[in-house]
């Protein structure tokens, strides 16, 4: 029970602690009224907007406000804006993309753009690749499947590998642990690592020499350079996709490698599909046009 002090104008909570004693003091008038203010706001809030959850949808609101259509709204205003150079960019032949400053600007901006939305989770945001899992470095001019600009929009719009696209890039290396024995495996490794590099085992080079030429200069070719047409990598280089010590070339020949990348064709526009073309070949890593 509250108590009053004959020496204060304000009752007290009847709590006391070394003397000091607890005022039972009325909140103002004015924080009162705001916070009923709040109160009623917040409920003609939950009314007028979208805001309880549902078991599928929240509330829809009175004013029937989503910001949903807002964003589709404001794409939509974005793209009737860029419709002209968007018709353009799509029709235009891809090797003079570069040739027109204007379309040429705006392809690099939007491909930017496109990259970072859908490739960069694969790729990193500087296009570096992540070698431990296998997604190519875009920076540098080592392809698998071609580097001119005509080659890498092939390989954006039907990808690499998928079930889904008839047009694919396809190949598959097999896996040499059920073909070769462990001793000739052992061989070959050491050699493959002799071609760009120190191998392991200097003396079992030649013997591995004979198991690569038996086994895989058909995809690899006989010097080791690759064949982009099967996208066999250039194992002479110096450049590997999963990584050129002994163990992970190990596991690369025993187990084989099949990465996949899906097409885009149905996600992106050809304009998209042309812009991010352009913008990756124009990385640094891109090559001329094939003659």
């Amino acid at each position: 029970m509250n108590k009053k002090d004959d020496d204060l104008d304000y009752e007290t909570t009847g709590h006391e602690w070394d003397g000091i004693k607890e005022y039972n003091k009325p909140l103002p008038r004015w924080w009162l009224w705001t916070f009923y203010a709040t109160i009623v706001w917040a409920v003609l809030y939950t009314i007028a907007y979208p805001a309880w959850p549902g078991i599928r949808e929240a509330t829809p609101g009175l004013l029937g406000y989503s910001t949903r259509a807002e964003v589709v709204d404001e794409i939509a205003r974005f793209e009737a804006a860029n419709s002209e150079i968007n018709a353009q960019l799509a029709s235009v032949e891809l090797t003079e993309i570069v040739n027109d400053p204007e379309l040429n600007q705006y392809a690099q901006n939007a491909g930017s753009a496109v990259f970072r939305s859908w490739c960069s989770q694969c790729h990193g945001s500087g296009a570096a690749g992540v070698q431990a899992s296998g997604y190519p470095n875009l920076l540098d001019d080592d392809w698998l499947w071609g580097g001119d600009i005509e080659a890498i929009h092939a390989t954006i719009a039907h990808g690499i590998r998928n079930e889904e696209d008839p047009d694919a890039r396809w190949s598959q290396m097999p896996a040499f642990g059920e073909i070769l024995a462990e001793e000739e495996i052992n061989q070959v490794v050491n050699y493959v690592m002799s071609l760009s590099g120190e191998p392991q085992d200097a003396s079992l080079v030649a013997a591995g020499e004979t198991v690569y030429l038996d086994n895989c200069a058909a995809c690899h070719m006989d010097d080791g350079t690759g064949d982009r047409w099967q996208g066999a990598p250039n194992l002479t280089d110096a450049i590997w996709l999963y990584g050129g010590d002994y163990d992970t070339i190990m596991e690369t020949v025993v187990y084989s490698r099949f990465g996949v990348m899906p097409p885009w064709t149905e996600r992106l526009s050809e304009a998209e599909i042309r812009a991010v073309a352009t913008y990756v070949h124009g990385l640094g890593g891109g090559e001329a046009p094939a003659e």
